[in-house]
């Protein structure tokens, strides 16, 4: 059952959000709340496609959902430890 359900959700979800973020972008001007829609995007295109391709039961589910959760909370720690900007350039940005 590849490609099935999860495709058309994955799909809906993208066009959803990659519209309001057009939208947000247009009114607010600042590029954080697209990359912000776009990565939420992603991550339930990714867990679904990973779900329904492996046909995973209920434990494989919910083992997928925290591997990715823990994966993308400590690539999140890590890039704001990394990443510094005093706030003369993030204004600026």
């Amino acid at each position: 059952m590849a490609y099935g359900f999860i495709g058309f959700l994955g799909w809906g979800i993208f066009w959803i959000s990659f519209i309001v973020a057009i939208i947000l972008f247009a009114k607010y001007k600042k590029m954080y709340i697209v990359f912000y829609l776009i990565s939420i995007a992603l991550y339930i295109f990714t867990a679904g496609f990973v779900i329904d391709v492996f046909e995973l039961k209920e434990f494989g589910i919910l083992s997928t959902l925290v591997i990715s959760a823990v994966i993308f909370m400590s690539l999140g720690f890590y890039l704001s430890k990394v990443v510094h900007l005093n706030p003369v350039q993030a204004r600026s940005k």
